[in-house]
C-alpha cells in the first residue's frame, strides 16, 4: 500500500431532523491529541449545544487507533452509529463530531441511531481527500566501494538521504515510502552479496 486517503479540509454539514439541529463536523487528525483537541474547540465553539458526539479513526489499515462518544446522548445512540459509517470509508486519520441542538421533539433510540449515522454519512460524502504516502526511516552501514553505486539506486526508490557518517565504512539514515523497503532491502543485499542488511528504524 502506497498510503491511504486523509481528508484534505475542514468540511461541515447542517441536518434537520424533528426540529433538533445536527451540525456534522471532519477535519484531519493524524493523532489522538490533535483529534481531541479539535473535538475539545467544536464544544468551545458551540457550548450551548444538547450533546457533542465523535468520532475518529486514526491510521489505517491494520494500524488503527479509535475513540467514540455518546456525548450525552443514550448509549450507543450517537458514537457507535458514527464509528461504524467511519469504519465503512475508504479514509484514515479523521475526526468527525456531531453536534445536536435539541428541539423539543424526542426522537427515540432509533430515531436518535439514525440522525446520529445520517449526519455522519453527509459530511463523509461532502469531504474531499489527498493521498498521505507512509514513510519509514532505514539505517545501513555500507563499505567506501558500494557508496556511489547505492546513492545512484535511490531515486528508484523515492529515498532521500537524511544523515551520513564516513569512519571506517559509510552509514546512513535513510528515508523512503514503506512500500518501498522491502524491495529497496533486497536490492541492497543483492548488490552487497549479503553482507550488508537495511534496518527499519521506524514504525
Amino acid at each position: 500500500m502506497t498510503g491511504y486517503r486523509v481528508p484534505l479540509a475542514t468540511v461541515r454539514v447542517e441536518q434537520e431532523v424533528n426540529r433538533s439541529r445536527f451540525i456534522a463536523t471532519l477535519t484531519n487528525a493524524d493523532t489522538v491529541e490533535a483529534a481531541r483537541s479539535f473535538i475539545a474547540a467544536i464544544r468551545a465553539e458551540m457550548p450551548d449545544a444538547s450533546c457533542h458526539a465523535y468520532a475518529f479513526k486514526i491510521g489505517y489499515g491494520s494500524s488503527v487507533t479509535e475513540g467514540l462518544s455518546d456525548g450525552g446522548e443514550p448509549t450507543g445512540t450517537a458514537g457507535p452509529p458514527m464509528m461504524a459509517v467511519l469504519r465503512g470509508a475508504e479514509v484514515g486519520d479523521t475526526v468527525l463530531v456531531v453536534t445536536r441542538y435539541f428541539g423539543g421533539i424526542k426522537l427515540g433510540t432509533g430515531g436518535l441511531v439514525r440522525a446520529f449515522g445520517d449526519a455522519a454519512r453527509t459530511v463523509l460524502a461532502a469531504m474531499t481527500t489527498h493521498e498521505k504516502i507512509a514513510y519509514r526511516q532505514v539505517g545501513l552501514t555500507i563499505p567506501y566501494a558500494l557508496y556511489e553505486r547505492l546513492k545512484l539506486l535511490l531515486p528508484n526508490y523515492r529515498a532521500t538521504i537524511d544523515e551520513e557518517s564516513f569512519e571506517a565504512e559509510i552509514t546512513l539514515y535513510l528515508t523512503m515510502p514503506l512500500d518501498s523497503v522491502e524491495l529497496f532491502t533486497a536490492t541492497v543485499r543483492d548488490l552487497s552479496a549479503g553482507r550488508v542488511i537495511p534496518m527499519s528504524l521506524s514504525d
